[in-house]
């Protein structure tokens, strides 16, 4: 099984952090999982508030748990919230249907992992994990 690497890792919750400075986020929590869902990378900018950890690995593990990004569960709880809710019940509660997990997948469409980014509004939160991903040269699969 094809994964992301703890240096690509790292060039993803870097580029993240650069991309919430430089566009004035608040303090971001930016989360790496490989294919498997195992935390490859964390990272917890100072100031972040309580909980971001749970909250950016939710919404990177339930993009993983179902195969879309966390944009796409937020659309699918409006028209189905029994499905999500049965579904987060079913991954142990490890599932925030918001923006901001992101699929990362190679240039082959391989998938590789996710990331989840928390801290700002889940709009922005997106961004900042879409633009950690492309810095490494990956593809990044919000929907």
């Amino acid at each position: 099984m094809s994964s992301i690497v703890l240096d690509t890792a790292r060039t993803i919750v870097a580029a993240a952090r650069a991309a919430g400075t430089e566009h004035g986020f608040k303090p971001l929590t930016v989360v790496v999982l490989d294919a498997g869902g195992s935390v490859v990378a964390v990272e917890r900018e100072d100031g972040s508030s309580l909980k971001r950890f749970e909250i950016a690995f939710g919404k990177a593990y339930g993009a993983l748990a179902l195969g879309v990004g966390s944009r796409a569960l937020m659309a699918r709880a409006e028209q189905q919230p029994y499905f999500v809710g049965a579904a987060t019940a079913a991954i142990g509660g490890a599932l925030v249907p918001v923006p901001g997990g992101v699929l990362v997948r190679d240039a082959d469409g391989i998938l590789l992992g996710a990331v989840g980014v928390s801290g700002d509004n889940s709009d922005n939160d997106e961004r900042a994990a879409v633009a950690g991903i492309e810095a490494a040269s990956l593809v990044a699969q919000v929907d």
